[in-house]
């Protein structure tokens, strides 16, 4: 079963600077839900990888992030998809930890939990640290507009390791064209 990974905020949900802190603050993207269901049919083992410094930070607790995933899940079972796993890093930026992205802590976790190799894999983001998680385990960085999507287009023209990364407008539109095939994206301006 072909694996998929994706960053949470930004990507699935809106974002927000303020964190989202409860199930009430988690508004899925449009399409997003519906993308994610569509992967679980072509057979994708669809999983979550995304920093959550909030419960460092002391906005949240664990179970409050718990309350959060059971909303996505729930809204998930709703269009008829599902997660294989959420995986998240709880660390504040300056706890230097191994799972907080860019580094490869969280993603090299997930192919631990799966026993797959990374290499390939799609991994969509909204955010230059997501891309270059995904990188740093060979992994296939894909970005969208969505979130902080723009900001980190910016971003990519001083990244020249990350300049051919496709770039789509949403998890929607990364997902048409993944299962078609057809996974060049836009220009990257």
């Amino acid at each position: 079963m072909p694996l998929i990974i994706l960053d949470r905020d930004g990507v699935i949900n809106k974002d927000s600077d303020d964190f989202i802190k409860s199930p009430q603050e988690f508004i899925p993207l449009s399409g997003s839900l519906e993308a994610i269901a569509r992967f679980n049919a072509a057979g994708y083992c669809v999983v979550v990888a995304t920093n959550q410094s909030g419960v460092a930070r002391g906005l949240f607790d664990v179970q409050m992030l718990d309350a959060i995933h059971h909303k996505l899940e729930k809204l998930l079972a709703a269009v008829g998809g599902h997660l294989e796993g959420i995986f998240y890093c709880p660390h504040a930026p300056d706890a230097d930890c191994n799972c907080r992205k860019p580094k490869p802590g969280l993603l090299q976790q997930i192919s631990r939990t799966f026993g797959t190799e990374l290499n390939g894999v799609p991994v969509i983001g909204d955010s230059l640290r997501d891309l270059q998680s995904a990188q740093a385990v060979g992994a296939t960085p894909i970005l969208v507009r969505t979130g902080k999507g723009e900001r980190s287009l910016a971003q990519l023209a001083e990244e020249p390791d990350l300049a051919n990364v496709p770039v789509f407008d949403d998890l929607a539109e990364a997902t048409d064209a993944l299962l078609t095939g057809k996974l060049t994206g836009k220009a990257n301006d």
